[in-house]
Protein backbone atom coordinates (compact mmCIF):
# COMPACT_ATOMS: atom_id res chain seq x y z
CA UNK A 1 0.00 0.00 0.00
CA UNK A 2 1.66 3.24 -0.89
CA UNK A 3 2.25 5.93 1.64
CA UNK A 4 1.67 9.31 0.94
CA UNK A 5 3.12 12.04 3.44
CA UNK A 6 0.70 15.18 3.34
CA UNK A 7 3.59 17.96 4.49
CA UNK A 8 7.32 17.62 6.32
CA UNK A 9 6.96 19.59 9.68
CA UNK A 10 10.16 20.40 10.35
CA UNK A 11 12.01 20.68 14.00
CA UNK A 12 13.13 24.26 13.98
CA UNK A 13 14.66 26.63 16.91
CA UNK A 14 11.67 28.64 18.13
CA UNK A 15 14.20 31.52 20.38
CA UNK A 16 16.08 28.84 21.98
CA UNK A 17 13.26 26.36 21.74
CA UNK A 18 10.95 24.64 19.39
CA UNK A 19 8.94 25.71 16.35
CA UNK A 20 5.90 23.65 15.22
CA UNK A 21 5.26 25.84 12.59
CA UNK A 22 6.00 24.38 8.53
CA UNK A 23 7.86 27.18 6.61
CA UNK A 24 5.97 29.86 4.83
CA UNK A 25 4.61 28.96 1.95
CA UNK A 26 5.06 25.02 2.77
CA UNK A 27 2.31 22.72 0.46
CA UNK A 28 1.35 19.11 0.93
CA UNK A 29 3.58 16.95 -1.24
CA UNK A 30 1.69 14.62 -3.57
CA UNK A 31 2.41 11.95 -6.31
CA UNK A 32 5.90 11.13 -6.93
CA UNK A 33 7.81 14.11 -5.12
CA UNK A 34 6.01 12.81 -1.73
CA UNK A 35 8.33 9.56 -1.96
CA UNK A 36 4.85 7.14 -2.71
CA UNK A 37 7.57 4.22 -3.32
CA UNK A 38 9.26 3.20 -0.40
CA UNK A 39 12.28 0.94 -1.04
CA UNK A 40 14.08 0.17 2.51
CA UNK A 41 13.66 4.06 3.36
CA UNK A 42 11.91 6.69 1.93
CA UNK A 43 13.26 10.09 0.25
CA UNK A 44 16.29 11.34 2.57
CA UNK A 45 14.80 10.39 6.09
CA UNK A 46 17.74 8.29 7.92
CA UNK A 47 14.56 6.41 9.32
CA UNK A 48 11.00 5.55 9.04
CA UNK A 49 8.65 5.01 12.16
CA UNK A 50 5.90 2.26 11.54
CA UNK A 51 3.34 1.54 14.27
CA UNK A 52 2.61 -2.35 15.64
CA UNK A 53 -0.44 -2.35 14.64
CA UNK A 54 -0.38 -1.22 11.56
CA UNK A 55 0.35 -3.44 8.22
CA UNK A 56 3.81 -2.02 6.65
CA UNK A 57 3.86 -1.15 2.81
CA UNK A 58 4.89 -4.07 1.13
CA UNK A 59 7.60 -1.85 -0.50
CA UNK A 60 9.15 -1.63 2.61
CA UNK A 61 11.71 -4.66 2.52
CA UNK A 62 12.44 -6.00 6.28
CA UNK A 63 14.98 -9.25 6.73
CA UNK A 64 12.67 -11.16 8.37
CA UNK A 65 8.60 -10.42 8.32
CA UNK A 66 7.91 -7.94 10.96
CA UNK A 67 5.42 -10.63 13.48
CA UNK A 68 8.90 -12.14 13.44
CA UNK A 69 10.89 -9.33 14.43
CA UNK A 70 7.90 -8.89 17.13
CA UNK A 71 7.52 -12.22 18.32
CA UNK A 72 11.61 -12.60 18.55
CA UNK A 73 12.28 -9.23 20.41
CA UNK A 74 9.05 -10.58 22.58
CA UNK A 75 7.05 -7.12 21.77
CA UNK A 76 4.38 -6.50 23.63
CA UNK A 77 3.09 -3.56 22.14
CA UNK A 78 3.13 -1.15 24.83
CA UNK A 79 3.41 2.43 24.33
CA UNK A 80 6.57 3.90 23.91
CA UNK A 81 8.22 0.36 23.23
CA UNK A 82 10.63 0.47 19.64
CA UNK A 83 11.53 -2.27 17.71
CA UNK A 84 14.68 -1.11 15.64
CA UNK A 85 15.30 -3.48 12.27
CA UNK A 86 18.21 -2.30 9.98
CA UNK A 87 17.37 -2.27 6.20
CA UNK A 88 18.92 -1.47 3.15
CA UNK A 89 18.79 2.14 1.80
CA UNK A 90 20.55 2.18 -1.39
CA UNK A 91 24.13 1.87 -0.72
CA UNK A 92 23.98 2.70 3.08
CA UNK A 93 21.74 0.92 5.70
CA UNK A 94 18.91 2.43 7.50
CA UNK A 95 16.56 2.09 9.95
CA UNK A 96 12.98 0.68 10.79
CA UNK A 97 11.47 1.87 14.02
CA UNK A 98 8.26 -0.86 14.88
CA UNK A 99 6.29 1.05 17.33
CA UNK A 100 3.53 0.47 20.53
CA UNK A 101 0.93 2.62 20.86
CA UNK A 102 -0.71 0.67 23.92
CA UNK A 103 -4.04 0.75 24.07
CA UNK A 104 -4.50 3.70 21.42
CA UNK A 105 -5.67 6.42 24.38
CA UNK A 106 -4.37 9.82 24.16
CA UNK A 107 -2.08 9.37 26.64
CA UNK A 108 -0.35 6.44 25.32
CA UNK A 109 0.05 8.15 22.15
CA UNK A 110 1.62 11.01 23.73
CA UNK A 111 4.34 8.84 25.60
CA UNK A 112 4.79 6.95 22.19
CA UNK A 113 4.88 9.94 19.81
CA UNK A 114 7.53 10.85 22.38
CA UNK A 115 9.82 7.84 22.10
CA UNK A 116 9.34 8.00 18.83
CA UNK A 117 10.72 10.99 18.14
CA UNK A 118 13.52 10.81 20.31
CA UNK A 119 15.25 7.89 18.60
CA UNK A 120 15.65 10.69 16.05
CA UNK A 121 18.36 12.41 18.19
CA UNK A 122 21.44 12.63 16.29
CA UNK A 123 19.87 12.19 13.04
CA UNK A 124 18.78 14.57 10.17
CA UNK A 125 15.06 13.28 9.43
CA UNK A 126 12.54 10.84 10.90
CA UNK A 127 9.69 9.62 8.54
CA UNK A 128 6.58 8.74 11.21
CA UNK A 129 3.83 6.66 10.04
CA UNK A 130 0.81 8.04 12.40
CA UNK A 131 -1.17 5.19 14.33
CA UNK A 132 -4.94 5.03 14.46
CA UNK A 133 -6.51 7.10 17.23
CA UNK A 134 -6.13 10.37 18.28
CA UNK A 135 -3.15 11.49 16.25
CA UNK A 136 -2.88 15.20 17.68
CA UNK A 137 -1.75 13.42 21.10
CA UNK A 138 0.60 11.88 19.42
CA UNK A 139 2.11 14.32 17.66
CA UNK A 140 1.84 16.73 20.45
CA UNK A 141 4.41 14.15 21.92
CA UNK A 142 6.62 13.96 19.25
CA UNK A 143 7.22 17.83 18.66
CA UNK A 144 7.33 18.40 22.97
CA UNK A 145 9.92 15.06 22.77
CA UNK A 146 11.85 17.59 20.60
CA UNK A 147 12.26 20.70 22.65
CA UNK A 148 15.88 22.14 23.64
CA UNK A 149 16.97 25.11 25.29
CA UNK A 150 20.35 26.21 24.70
CA UNK A 151 21.93 29.82 25.16
CA UNK A 152 24.77 30.09 22.62
CA UNK A 153 25.87 28.49 19.90
CA UNK A 154 23.32 25.49 18.71
CA UNK A 155 25.93 22.54 18.46
CA UNK A 156 23.70 19.97 16.60
CA UNK A 157 20.94 20.73 13.93
CA UNK A 158 17.78 19.73 15.45
CA UNK A 159 15.96 16.87 13.46
CA UNK A 160 13.06 17.24 11.09
CA UNK A 161 10.31 15.44 11.87
CA UNK A 162 8.18 14.08 8.62
CA UNK A 163 4.35 12.82 9.47
CA UNK A 164 2.81 10.08 7.37
CA UNK A 165 -0.77 10.01 7.40
CA UNK A 166 -4.17 10.65 5.39
CA UNK A 167 -6.82 13.16 6.71
CA UNK A 168 -5.62 14.23 9.54
CA UNK A 169 -4.43 17.45 8.20
CA UNK A 170 -6.46 19.03 10.76
CA UNK A 171 -5.31 17.35 13.52
CA UNK A 172 -2.53 18.12 13.38
CA UNK A 173 -2.28 21.54 12.42
CA UNK A 174 -4.11 21.70 16.18
CA UNK A 175 -1.23 19.74 17.41
CA UNK A 176 1.24 22.27 16.14
CA UNK A 177 -0.28 25.27 17.59
CA UNK A 178 -0.38 23.48 20.44
CA UNK A 179 3.09 22.22 21.22
CA UNK A 180 4.13 25.58 19.92
CA UNK A 181 2.07 27.54 22.51
CA UNK A 182 4.14 24.81 25.39
CA UNK A 183 7.24 25.41 23.90
CA UNK A 184 7.12 28.93 23.93
CA UNK A 185 5.93 29.12 28.09
CA UNK A 186 9.17 26.70 28.25
CA UNK A 187 11.09 29.49 26.48
CA UNK A 188 10.02 32.51 28.27
CA UNK A 189 10.40 30.38 31.59
CA UNK A 190 13.80 28.88 30.46
CA UNK A 191 15.42 32.05 29.87
CA UNK A 192 17.62 33.37 32.24
CA UNK A 193 16.80 36.53 34.49
CA UNK A 194 19.72 38.35 33.67
CA UNK A 195 17.54 38.88 30.51
CA UNK A 196 14.28 38.46 31.47
CA UNK A 197 12.84 41.28 33.45
CA UNK A 198 9.29 42.31 33.93
CA UNK A 199 9.93 45.17 30.70
CA UNK A 200 11.39 41.98 28.72
CA UNK A 201 8.30 40.03 29.38
CA UNK A 202 6.05 42.55 28.58
CA UNK A 203 7.61 42.81 25.25
CA UNK A 204 7.50 39.06 24.66
CA UNK A 205 3.44 39.29 25.54
CA UNK A 206 2.86 42.29 23.14
CA UNK A 207 4.34 39.64 20.01
CA UNK A 208 1.82 37.30 20.63
CA UNK A 209 -1.06 39.01 18.09
CA UNK A 210 -3.55 39.92 20.39
CA UNK A 211 -4.22 43.65 22.18
CA UNK A 212 -1.94 44.34 24.93
CA UNK A 213 -2.06 47.19 27.69
CA UNK A 214 0.95 47.28 29.93
CA UNK A 215 0.84 49.43 33.40
CA UNK A 216 4.16 50.62 34.05
CA UNK A 217 5.78 51.76 37.67
CA UNK A 218 3.99 55.21 37.76
CA UNK A 219 0.83 53.64 36.37
CA UNK A 220 0.60 50.69 39.33
CA UNK A 221 1.26 53.54 41.75
CA UNK A 222 -1.35 55.79 40.68
CA UNK A 223 -3.90 52.46 40.06
CA UNK A 224 -3.34 51.90 43.61
CA UNK A 225 -1.64 48.01 43.03
CA UNK A 226 0.11 48.16 46.26
CA UNK A 227 0.81 44.17 46.05
CA UNK A 228 2.72 44.51 42.60
CA UNK A 229 4.85 47.54 43.70
CA UNK A 230 5.79 46.00 47.02
CA UNK A 231 7.05 43.09 45.95
CA UNK A 232 8.80 44.78 42.73
CA UNK A 233 9.97 47.69 45.34
CA UNK A 234 13.59 46.12 46.01
CA UNK A 235 14.72 45.29 42.12
CA UNK A 236 16.24 47.68 40.03
CA UNK A 237 13.86 46.64 37.51
CA UNK A 238 10.90 48.06 37.80
CA UNK A 239 7.52 45.86 38.34
CA UNK A 240 4.75 45.70 35.23
CA UNK A 241 0.99 44.51 34.80
CA UNK A 242 0.58 42.84 31.38
CA UNK A 243 -3.12 42.99 30.04
CA UNK A 244 -4.12 40.46 27.07
CA UNK A 245 -6.97 40.63 25.50
CA UNK A 246 -8.52 38.17 23.12
CA UNK A 247 -12.08 39.07 21.69
CA UNK A 248 -13.61 36.80 18.82
CA UNK A 249 -16.68 37.86 17.37
CA UNK A 250 -19.92 36.09 18.88
CA UNK A 251 -17.78 35.24 22.04
CA UNK A 252 -19.74 33.07 24.54
CA UNK A 253 -18.56 34.50 27.36
CA UNK A 254 -15.37 35.99 29.59
CA UNK A 255 -13.11 34.21 31.26
CA UNK A 256 -10.05 36.08 32.90
CA UNK A 257 -6.73 33.97 33.28
CA UNK A 258 -4.06 35.36 36.12
CA UNK A 259 -0.49 34.57 35.84
CA UNK A 260 2.24 35.06 38.48
CA UNK A 261 5.33 36.24 36.49
CA UNK A 262 7.72 36.75 39.39
CA UNK A 263 10.82 36.96 37.27
CA UNK A 264 13.02 36.04 39.72
CA UNK A 265 12.60 35.63 42.98
CA UNK A 266 15.07 35.41 45.89
CA UNK A 267 12.57 35.48 48.74
CA UNK A 268 13.27 39.51 49.45
CA UNK A 269 14.55 40.11 53.14
CA UNK A 270 13.03 36.47 53.83
CA UNK A 271 16.04 35.15 51.80
CA UNK A 272 16.28 31.49 49.97
CA UNK A 273 18.70 29.18 50.48
CA UNK A 274 21.09 29.18 47.40
CA UNK A 275 20.01 25.63 46.00
CA UNK A 276 16.24 26.52 46.37
CA UNK A 277 17.10 29.72 44.16
CA UNK A 278 18.68 28.16 41.45
CA UNK A 279 15.31 27.42 39.84
CA UNK A 280 13.70 30.62 40.64
CA UNK A 281 13.97 32.03 37.05
CA UNK A 282 10.91 29.93 36.00
CA UNK A 283 9.13 31.30 38.85
CA UNK A 284 6.81 33.23 36.16
CA UNK A 285 5.98 29.83 34.81
CA UNK A 286 2.51 30.88 35.39
CA UNK A 287 2.46 34.40 33.65
CA UNK A 288 4.39 32.33 30.44
CA UNK A 289 1.42 29.78 30.22
CA UNK A 290 -1.28 32.68 30.07
CA UNK A 291 0.74 34.50 27.46
CA UNK A 292 1.30 30.96 25.63
CA UNK A 293 -2.33 30.38 25.91
CA UNK A 294 -3.64 34.13 25.13
CA UNK A 295 -1.12 33.45 21.53
CA UNK A 296 -2.54 30.30 20.16
CA UNK A 297 -6.62 30.93 21.01
CA UNK A 298 -7.01 32.47 17.51
CA UNK A 299 -5.12 29.35 15.57
CA UNK A 300 -7.44 27.11 17.70
CA UNK A 301 -11.07 29.49 16.77
CA UNK A 302 -11.78 29.33 19.98
CA UNK A 303 -14.88 31.43 20.82
CA UNK A 304 -14.63 32.74 24.19
CA UNK A 305 -13.83 35.96 25.40
CA UNK A 306 -9.95 35.71 27.24
CA UNK A 307 -8.41 38.70 29.04
CA UNK A 308 -4.80 37.27 30.28
CA UNK A 309 -3.48 39.40 33.49
CA UNK A 310 0.42 38.58 34.51
CA UNK A 311 1.43 40.50 37.19
CA UNK A 312 4.94 40.59 37.04
CA UNK A 313 7.82 41.73 39.37
CA UNK A 314 11.42 40.78 40.61
CA UNK A 315 11.75 39.87 43.97
CA UNK A 316 14.99 41.38 44.91
CA UNK A 317 17.31 41.11 48.21
CA UNK A 318 18.38 45.17 48.47
CA UNK A 319 18.05 47.90 50.81
CA UNK A 320 14.88 49.09 49.20
CA UNK A 321 12.89 45.75 49.52
CA UNK A 322 9.91 45.10 51.60
CA UNK A 323 10.49 43.97 55.02
CA UNK A 324 8.71 41.36 57.29
CA UNK A 325 6.00 43.14 59.22
CA UNK A 326 5.42 45.84 56.52
CA UNK A 327 1.66 46.23 55.52
CA UNK A 328 0.59 47.38 52.14
CA UNK A 329 -2.57 48.04 50.85
CA UNK A 330 -3.81 45.50 47.92
CA UNK A 331 -5.65 47.22 44.80
CA UNK A 332 -9.18 47.86 46.28
CA UNK A 333 -8.12 48.94 49.29
CA UNK A 334 -7.63 45.65 51.90
CA UNK A 335 -4.42 45.98 53.74
CA UNK A 336 -1.92 42.90 54.18
CA UNK A 337 0.56 42.22 57.20
CA UNK A 338 3.51 41.27 55.33
CA UNK A 339 5.03 38.23 57.35
CA UNK A 340 7.53 36.59 55.11
CA UNK A 341 8.59 38.03 52.08
CA UNK A 342 9.05 34.76 49.94
CA UNK A 343 5.07 34.37 50.05
CA UNK A 344 5.33 37.22 47.02
CA UNK A 345 3.31 35.57 44.63
CA UNK A 346 -0.02 35.96 46.39
CA UNK A 347 0.43 39.78 46.57
CA UNK A 348 0.92 39.90 43.10
CA UNK A 349 -1.68 37.82 42.18
CA UNK A 350 -4.28 39.55 44.56
CA UNK A 351 -3.74 42.57 42.76
CA UNK A 352 -4.65 41.26 39.65
CA UNK A 353 -7.57 39.28 40.89
CA UNK A 354 -9.20 42.69 42.83
CA UNK A 355 -8.37 44.27 39.66
CA UNK A 356 -10.12 42.34 37.41
CA UNK A 357 -13.10 41.40 39.51
CA UNK A 358 -13.50 45.52 40.26
CA UNK A 359 -13.11 46.34 36.16
CA UNK A 360 -13.55 43.46 33.56
CA UNK A 361 -16.32 41.49 34.89
CA UNK A 362 -15.43 38.31 33.73
CA UNK A 363 -18.07 35.15 34.48
CA UNK A 364 -15.28 32.97 35.32
CA UNK A 365 -11.56 33.76 37.03
CA UNK A 366 -8.95 31.31 36.98
CA UNK A 367 -5.60 31.90 38.14
CA UNK A 368 -1.84 29.98 37.87
CA UNK A 369 1.12 29.75 39.69
CA UNK A 370 4.13 28.35 41.17
CA UNK A 371 3.10 29.23 44.15
CA UNK A 372 3.96 27.02 47.34
CA UNK A 373 6.19 24.84 47.92
CA UNK A 374 3.85 22.83 50.07
CA UNK A 375 1.58 21.26 46.85
CA UNK A 376 5.16 19.84 45.59
CA UNK A 377 5.20 17.47 48.59
CA UNK A 378 1.79 16.96 48.88
CA UNK A 379 1.30 16.03 45.20
CA UNK A 380 4.46 15.39 43.71
CA UNK A 381 5.49 16.05 39.93
CA UNK A 382 2.82 14.47 38.19
CA UNK A 383 0.12 16.07 39.29
CA UNK A 384 -1.14 19.60 39.42
CA UNK A 385 -3.56 21.54 42.22
CA UNK A 386 -6.60 22.79 41.54
CA UNK A 387 -8.37 24.88 44.39
CA UNK A 388 -11.76 26.31 43.55
CA UNK A 389 -15.00 28.15 44.57
CA UNK A 390 -17.47 25.99 42.25
CA UNK A 391 -17.53 22.66 42.06
CA UNK A 392 -18.40 22.66 38.46
CA UNK A 393 -15.39 24.70 37.50
CA UNK A 394 -13.24 22.08 39.06
CA UNK A 395 -14.88 19.50 37.26
CA UNK A 396 -14.72 20.81 34.17
CA UNK A 397 -10.62 21.86 34.66
CA UNK A 398 -9.88 18.33 35.91
CA UNK A 399 -11.51 16.84 32.84
CA UNK A 400 -9.84 18.99 30.19
CA UNK A 401 -6.16 18.06 32.57
CA UNK A 402 -7.02 14.39 32.33
CA UNK A 403 -7.95 14.84 28.04
CA UNK A 404 -4.90 17.19 27.40
CA UNK A 405 -1.93 14.94 29.74
CA UNK A 406 -1.78 17.65 32.45
CA UNK A 407 -3.66 16.00 35.36
CA UNK A 408 -5.10 17.75 38.07
CA UNK A 409 -5.84 16.86 41.59
CA UNK A 410 -8.68 18.87 43.66
CA UNK A 411 -7.48 20.47 46.88
CA UNK A 412 -9.94 21.50 49.41
CA UNK A 413 -10.52 25.12 50.39
CA UNK A 414 -10.95 24.51 54.18
CA UNK A 415 -12.98 27.55 55.75
CA UNK A 416 -11.80 26.48 59.53
CA UNK A 417 -8.13 27.43 58.11
CA UNK A 418 -9.12 30.59 57.54
CA UNK A 419 -8.29 32.34 60.98
CA UNK A 420 -4.80 31.35 59.99
CA UNK A 421 -4.48 34.77 58.01
CA UNK A 422 -6.00 37.21 61.17
CA UNK A 423 -3.72 40.03 61.61
CA UNK A 424 -4.00 42.62 65.02
CA UNK A 425 -2.55 44.94 62.91
CA UNK A 426 -4.21 44.71 59.04
CA UNK A 427 -7.54 42.96 57.59
CA UNK A 428 -4.82 39.95 57.03
CA UNK A 429 -1.60 38.11 56.91
CA UNK A 430 0.00 36.91 53.88
CA UNK A 431 0.76 33.64 55.53
CA UNK A 432 -0.12 31.97 58.92
CA UNK A 433 1.27 33.31 62.25
CA UNK A 434 2.18 30.29 63.57
CA UNK A 435 1.98 26.80 63.02
CA UNK A 436 -1.77 26.04 64.45
CA UNK A 437 -3.31 25.24 61.04
CA UNK A 438 0.16 24.52 58.71
CA UNK A 439 -1.48 23.17 55.10
CA UNK A 440 0.60 26.45 53.42
CA UNK A 441 -0.94 25.67 49.94
CA UNK A 442 -4.34 25.99 51.65
CA UNK A 443 -4.06 28.93 53.10
CA UNK A 444 -2.28 30.54 50.32
CA UNK A 445 -5.45 29.42 48.13
CA UNK A 446 -7.47 30.95 50.88
CA UNK A 447 -5.64 34.15 50.65
CA UNK A 448 -6.09 34.63 47.20
CA UNK A 449 -9.91 33.37 47.83
CA UNK A 450 -10.36 36.94 49.28
CA UNK A 451 -9.64 39.04 46.11
CA UNK A 452 -12.21 37.19 43.90
CA UNK A 453 -15.43 39.50 44.53
CA UNK A 454 -17.57 35.64 45.11
CA UNK A 455 -17.02 35.10 41.07
CA UNK A 456 -16.50 31.31 40.37
CA UNK A 457 -12.59 31.27 40.37
CA UNK A 458 -9.94 28.82 40.65
CA UNK A 459 -6.07 28.11 41.38
CA UNK A 460 -3.82 26.03 39.53
CA UNK A 461 -0.79 25.58 41.90
CA UNK A 462 1.92 24.47 39.25
CA UNK A 463 5.10 24.90 41.92
CA UNK A 464 5.47 20.73 41.83
CA UNK A 465 4.81 20.46 37.90
CA UNK A 466 6.25 23.59 36.15
CA UNK A 467 9.68 22.90 36.45
CA UNK A 468 11.60 19.57 35.34
CA UNK A 469 10.59 16.39 35.23
CA UNK A 470 8.53 13.95 33.17
CA UNK A 471 5.13 14.80 31.48
CA UNK A 472 3.17 12.15 29.73
CA UNK A 473 6.56 10.69 28.85
CA UNK A 474 7.60 14.03 27.32
CA UNK A 475 10.69 14.98 29.64
CA UNK A 476 11.58 18.61 29.40
CA UNK A 477 14.86 19.46 31.93
CA UNK A 478 13.48 23.24 33.22
CA UNK A 479 10.44 24.42 32.91
CA UNK A 480 7.64 21.95 31.58
CA UNK A 481 4.85 24.41 30.41
CA UNK A 482 2.36 22.95 32.45
CA UNK A 483 -1.07 24.11 32.34
CA UNK A 484 -0.86 25.53 28.40
CA UNK A 485 -2.57 22.36 27.33
CA UNK A 486 -5.02 21.60 30.06
CA UNK A 487 -6.11 25.96 29.24
CA UNK A 488 -6.22 25.52 25.74
CA UNK A 489 -8.24 22.35 26.27
CA UNK A 490 -10.57 24.22 28.78
CA UNK A 491 -11.32 27.05 26.78
CA UNK A 492 -12.03 25.31 23.40
CA UNK A 493 -15.19 24.02 24.96
CA UNK A 494 -16.05 26.84 27.58
CA UNK A 495 -19.79 27.32 28.08
CA UNK A 496 -21.10 30.26 29.50
CA UNK A 497 -23.40 29.33 32.35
Amino acid sequence: MPISPYLLLPRVPYAQGLSAAPPAGAEPATGEEAGTVLSGLPGDAELLAVPFAEDLAPEIELPVPAAALLAHHKAKGEAGEIVEVPVANGDAVGRVLLYGVGDGSAPALRRAGAAVARRGKGRDAIRIVLPSGPVAAFVEGALLATYTFRVGEVKSAPVTLEFVGEGVEAEVAEAEVIAGAVALARDLANTPSSVKSPAWLAERAAEQGVAVRVWDERELRSGGFGGILAVGQGSVNPPRLIQLSYEPEDATGHVVLVGKGITYDTGGISLKPTSNMVFMKTDMAGGAVVIAVLGALAALGVRVRVTGLVAAAENAFSGTAQRPSDVITQYGGRTVEVLNTDAEGRLVLADALAYADAELDPDVMVDIATLTGAIGIALGKDLGAVFASDDELAGALAGAGTTSGERLWRMPLIEDYVPALDSSVADMTNIEAGSTYGAGSVTAALFLREFTGGRPWAHLDIAGVGRSGADEGVFSKGATGFGVRLLLEWLSGFQKR
